[in-house]
């Protein structure tokens, strides 16, 4: 007598301590999904099953089935272990769509592969003058323009080209003095003083030269270009009054120039001066190639780029100042990385999504991190792995198909259940009864992925049938009903209840 007692009493506490551990563990369940289910989108854990070759979106607990984790193992909550959930069968995560209806809707998939990939970063700018080959032509005496050679802006001239004529009343008076002195054959002393003053008021050696020659004071005087190239600036006419310091043209040498490349500072630190450049030219077929000559120390605060300059050759001058340009750098590494179409990313701004094709048919939505765009593909650094088919047109209609099954799934846990709801059935023995609660230390139920445990479910409607204790051997069947499990029907198995 006191040992049935002892194990009815034993029975009771252990049921006790298992209900109170599921209902501890549910509780649980709740709060981690609470911050998980905000945080953890699904598909993120995305893998390939070794055995089954499937796909897994993640694994889970399936007594509490709102927590996902990203590996196997053992359930926190309860004593068995995690159960995958394939992207094949997962409810609400994707769509199935017939053959012929994604043929009418253009469903068009591309390979996720590895490409070798050259680090390289793009980035536009516009070609500019080179400031070491611009000149500037300047009076050094107040006069008149009496002949312009050169009429117009940009403008070719060469070297040593006539410019303007120019009338310099105030060099006749110091040309006559030291005219006067040589002539007088005065002492060396005064000569040089003479000649002195002509250099002080920037009176050309030819001038003098000629004023010598001639003997007659040489008042007007040709400026030639110092460089060949074109006149970029134009700052006298014909009859027009110079006075010292003017700028009267500036000239611009062609033969080379630069193309100023604007890099977001976000990846400023990739390029390196010395490293190739590939310069794409508007108007122009072939690129051009030249080096990083200098990357300037300044930031734009409106676009927050940094100049980076490329100085390129311009034979036959076909390269003009204010071309639109797209510069490539390169880098000598190459390394290789999984890439897709950048047409198969669904962007939404906070995440980047692509459509994934898990088996014939059906489609599920799967969140990755991207990376560089290269050409027309996209660099993908997680979510994806090697060999997957992604879809590259008519994705947004299988995403909000998607989205809409999803929605429509999650108002359905929190409705009442439908006549047709999946029954399940199992066979155990009976460790607990409550008034609304039958506790039941059952085996592994293959259909809904179960593996033994001991756990509660709710009594059935109709009741409970006569004779049922603690330790009956019964059978049952049941139904999912939200995050409980309902008994539709507890039998007392051939051979009632445990001795």
């Amino acid at each position: 007598m006191k040992t049935t007692t002892l194990i009815v009493f034993g029975i009771a506490v252990g049921a006790v301590i298992a209900i109170g551990s599921y209902q501890l563990g549910t509780r649980r369940a709740e709060v981690m999904a609470s911050t998980d289910s905000t945080s953890t989108p699904d598909l993120a854990f995305s893998k390939l099953d070794p055995k089954t070759g499937r796909l897994v979106l993640y694994w889970h607990d399936p007594m509490v089935p709102t927590t996902k984790f990203d590996k196997p193992g053992k359930s926190p909550f309860m004593d068995m272990q995690l159960v995958p959930v394939y992207a094949d069968e997962a409810a609400g995560n994707g769509v199935s769509v017939a053959p012929g209806v994604a043929q009418n809707l253009g469903i068009r998939t591309a390979i996720v592969r590895k490409a070798d990939v050259q680090s390289r970063l793009e980035a536009v700018g516009v070609l500019t003058q080179n400031e070491r080959g611009t000149e500037v032509v300047q009076s050094r005496v107040a006069g008149y323009i009496e002949k312009l050679q050169v009429r117009a802006a940009f403008d070719p001239v060469r070297k040593g080209q006539a410019l303007a004529t120019i009338y310099a009343p105030e060099w006749g008076a110091a040309l006559e003095e030291y005219l006067g002195i040589r002539k007088a054959q005065a002492d060396t002393t005064l000569v040089d003083a003479a000649r002195a003053r002509l250099r002080l008021l920037s009176i050309p050696e030819d001038v003098v030269a000629n004023s010598e020659q001639s003997g007659t004071a040489q008042t007007r005087f040709t400026m030639t270009s110092p460089r060949s190239g074109v006149v970029a600036e134009l700052g006298v006419r014909d009859g027009a009054m110079v006075t010292p310091g003017m700028t009267m043209f500036r000239i611009l040498d062609l033969n080379t120039v630069w193309a100023m490349a604007d890099v977001p500072e976000a990846v400023a630190s990739q390029i390196r001066v010395g490293s190739d450049a590939e310069v794409q030219v508007t108007g122009l077929q072939d690129p051009i190639a030249g080096k990083l000559s200098a990357i300037l120390p300044d930031v734009d605060p409106a676009t927050r780029t940094i100049k980076a300059r490329i100085e390129l050759r311009n034979p036959g001058l076909m390269l003009k100042p204010g071309m639109f340009v797209r510069v490539v750098f390169k880098q000598s590494s190459t390394a290789q990385t999984l890439v897709i179409p950048q047409e198969a990313v669904i962007a939404t701004g906070k995440r980047n999504v692509v459509i994934v094709a898990v088996s014939d048919g059906k489609y599920a939505s799967v969140e990755i991190q991207l990376g560089r765009e290269i050409g027309t593909d996209v660099e993908v650094r997680s979510g994806l792995f090697e060999g997957q088919k992604v879809v590259a047109s008519g994705q947004f209609l299988l995403d909000s198909e998607a989205s809409l099954k999803s929605g429509l799934s999650r108002l359905n846990t929190s409705s009442p259940p439908v006549a047709n709801a999946q029954m399940h059935s199992g066979s155990g023995r009976v460790v607990a009864i409550d008034k609304d609660e039958v506790t039941i230390s059952h085996g592994p139920i293959a259909s809904i992925q179960w593996g033994a445990m001991t756990m509660g479910f709710k009594a059935p409607k109709d009741g409970l049938p006569k004779g049922l204790k603690h330790g009956s051997r019964v059978t049952f069947e049941f139904n999912q009903q939200g995050d409980a499990y309902q008994l539709e029907r507890i039998t007392l198995a051939m051979g009632g209840a445990k001795p």
